[in-house]
């Protein structure tokens, strides 16, 4: 087999491939084997009919889709590996030459892997972020985390107010219409948390317990659903119980409930204080290296193939689906949700696609220029680390990966953290102005 590439203009070539007749004449002898069991011809039994016989009868033309089929795929990929060359898309193939006794002569239209001309990724500049852990910030952490300690106290004689979770049936009426969705039994729903919609639950403070209460709202004019977008409606509800938060006093007992490890109150305000600096730092951190992919990718110079922003579309909606997927919601019940479809999704994500896509360009660029290596030893770190963080043995997750495809992209993934590494190495941090 033999193959030439010819570049052309932008990111795609012509790949001229020519595959010998002896291998196209013994694709012709498998074709023929697979097509002659389906075969009925009069005087032979089913798939006893005698080659010569076959060809009379039907041609061998009739055998040169088949063999095709069989040859071309290997001999594309080797191909490739010949011409030392990267396809992000499906090639546009055209037959030029088929004929048992001779070569088989094709062409493959291929959009390539772009090539990256870096600019400037050693000592950018880089903005200090703040990771100053304040009192205030400490105190808010500690409030919060005695908000979810806290026990609901059910309360007889009262009114609702802000912070107190009422259980309570309603229906919702438009043009004085009962509408879909809109009712529902024994509903716990703590005021103020922004639940419902804008007004509804500050029209609940003040009401009692076994209460009857109207309330009046207008729906968004961006609600998810057309028919109620903009729209007043009345909500009929009956409170039947009024729950009141139960707050803890900020003592040692306090601290043990939250933490059995913790001694004293002192200790859980010291451990808020740690893992509130540990997150700045880390939220520093990524901001940090944020910026600096930005300028890298800004400074770098890429045609990037429509191609290559299609495949992460794609891989942006398969991301999406599987956190809803984590959160019990399928893609159908978001479409209908949102009032939207596959292609309306994959239209949000082109912005984000293409800079995603020119982002992983350029840090691959770095990383081969700079010729970062990933050793074996990372790559079962890393696996440790993942099988740590899923709660599964490291063994199940070579396996995974080993039904993906293997850990070349895996190890594709740690030099591009490696080159994100070196870039914030190589950077200038200016104080915050």
């Amino acid at each position: 087999m033999t193959a030439n590439w010819e570049k052309q203009e932008g990111n795609t070539g012509v790949l001229s491939v020519e595959v010998s007749s002896e291998r196209f004449d013994n694709a012709l002898d498998e074709a023929f084997k697979k097509v002659v069991k389906q075969v009925n011809v009069p005087g032979f039994r089913k798939g006893r009919v005698p080659r010569q016989i076959f060809e009379q009868r039907f041609g061998v033309e009739s055998l040169y889709q088949d063999a095709i089929d069989l040859v071309l795929p290997e001999a594309y990929t080797q191909a490739v590996n010949e011409a030392g060359i990267e396809p992000v898309d499906q090639p546009d193939i055209s037959i030029d030459q088929v004929e048992k006794g001779s070569a088989l002569k094709f062409t493959a239209t291929v959009t390539v892997k772009p090539e990256v001309e870096l600019g400037d990724y050693k000592g950018l500049e880089v903005e200090a972020q703040p990771v100053e852990v304040t009192d205030e910030e400490v105190d808010q952490e500690i409030e919060a985390t005695r908000e979810k300690h806290a026990d609901l106290i059910a309360i007889e004689d009262g009114e609702v107010a802000k912070g107190d979770t009422v259980v309570m049936d309603f229906e919702g009426f438009v043009d004085g219409e009962a509408f879909e969705g809109g009712k529902a039994e024994n509903y716990s729903l703590e005021i103020g948390s922004g639940q419902f919609i804008p007004g509804f639950e500050d029209q609940l403070v003040g009401a009692k317990q076994g209460e009857d209460a109207e309330v009046n709202v207008e729906f968004p004019e961006d609600y998810h659903s057309e028919d109620l977008a903009g729209k007043p409606a009345l909500f009929k509800v009956k409170v039947h119980d009024i729950k009141r938060k139960d707050l803890p006093e900020l003592d040692d007992e306090f601290a043990k409930d939250v933490n059995e490890e913790f001694e004293s109150f002192a200790d859980l305000k010291k451990d808020i204080r740690e893992k509130l600096e540990k997150t700045k730092k880390d939220e520093a951190d990524m901001a940090k290296k944020d910026s600096l992919v930005e300028q890298a990718t800004e400074n770098a110079t890429i045609e990037v193939p429509s191609a290559m922003v299609e495949t992460e579309k794609d891989r942006m909606l398969e991301e999406f689906s599987q956190r809803l997927q984590a959160q019990g919601m399928t893609m159908d019940m978001y479409y209908q949700f949102a009032q939207t479809d596959e292609e309306g999704m994959k239209a949000q994500f082109s912005g984000d696609a293409e800079k995603r896509v020119r982002m992983n360009l350029t840090l691959e660029a770095i990383s081969e220029k700079e010729d970062i290596q990933v050793s074996d030893e990372a790559v079962e770190e890393e696996i440790e680390k993942m099988a740590e963080m899923y709660g599964r043995p490291a063994d199940e997750i070579k396996q995974i990966l080993m039904m993906q495809g293997g850990t070349d992209q895996l190890k594709a993934d740690l030099r591009i953290r490696k080159a994100i590494d070196l870039l914030a190495e190589e950077a200038v941090e200016k104080p915050a102005e």
